[in-house]
């Protein structure tokens, strides 16, 4: 039986459609069980969708450098 750990570390593969079929099944019955991680799948689909109507142009180089900011402020 999946947990809620093993469903998030092997979505991506579910949502690609690398996972074995074995793997599939285990995490349908979680999923079935599970609002959480059906959330979850969701949210990772949709953040997918939203990412793909995307410009493919790079953000603009203050952008990259204001970003590296945050994360570097946000670990202290």
């Amino acid at each position: 039986m999946l947990t809620c750990r093993d469903v998030t570390e092997r979505v991506t593969d579910y949502v690609e459609g690398a996972m074995p079929y074995g793997q599939r099944v285990s995490l349908w019955i979680h999923l079935a069980m599970c609002p959480h991680c059906r959330a979850y799948l969701r949210q990772y689909r949709d953040t997918i969708a939203t990412l793909g109507q995307l410009p493919d142009e790079p953000p603009p180089p203050e952008c990259h450098d204001e970003l590296l900011r945050r994360f570097r402020d946000r670990k202290r």
